[in-house]
């Protein structure tokens, strides 16, 4: 099975936004166009039930099937940092941010999730999928959801799948089941 996973559209925000529910800006007609062209027409769209990818995942749904949104795809959950600044976040809690990025697995947010806790929530949802009706499949969803499956396929440390850049509209299509993580491809249409 491959799963060709897209980050949504654009924010524009400048705060921690896990669980907070923003709008996607879609207004770049071109950039969807090119990002519909690029995915597998026979494939279904499913998303995080987070509007910011709902909504991305919408706009590719005109001669696809639409799958129900699944909440186990949401991004990490920020808990009190929903919504700050990381400056705000590092004049009150220094210590306790510098940790939640340079050692993530057990730590998280106040109230919030941690990295181990995600990749499970995120690894239950993918283990769903597997094995199902559908070879292909379009994942609209998040920054932090796509790296635990990038961590995944590629082998690496939490740290190291840090380094990676994904960018909004970006496709990651990774191969799952025999021969897992044999390739994953991060495109920007």
């Amino acid at each position: 099975m491959n799963i060709w996973w897209v980050r949504h559209g654009p924010t524009h925000m400048k705060t921690m936004i896990g669980w907070t529910d923003v709008p996607a800006d879609l207004s770049d007609q071109a950039q969807i166009a090119r990002l519909d062209d690029y995915l597998p027409r026979d494939a279904p769209v499913l998303s995080s039930d987070l509007i910011r990818a709902s909504q991305t995942a919408d706009r590719l749904t005109a001669t696809r099937q639409r799958l129900p949104h699944d909440p186990r795809l949401r991004e990490i959950h920020f808990g009190r940092w929903e919504k700050r600044t990381f400056d705000a976040i590092e004049a009150t809690e220094p210590d306790h941010i510098r940790r939640f990025w340079q050692e993530p697995g057990e730590i998280s947010a106040p109230d919030g999730e941690s990295w181990d806790r995600l990749r499970q929530r995120v690894g239950d949802a993918v283990e769903n999928l597997q094995g199902g009706e559908h070879p292909e499949l379009i994942v609209v969803a998040h920054f932090g959801v796509i790296l635990t499956q990038l961590q995944l396929a590629l082998g690496l440390t939490t740290t190291e799948v840090f380094a990676h850049r994904i960018d909004n509209f970006a496709v990651t299509c990774i191969r799952y089941g025999p021969g897992q993580g044999a390739g994953p491809i991060n495109h920007l249409p």
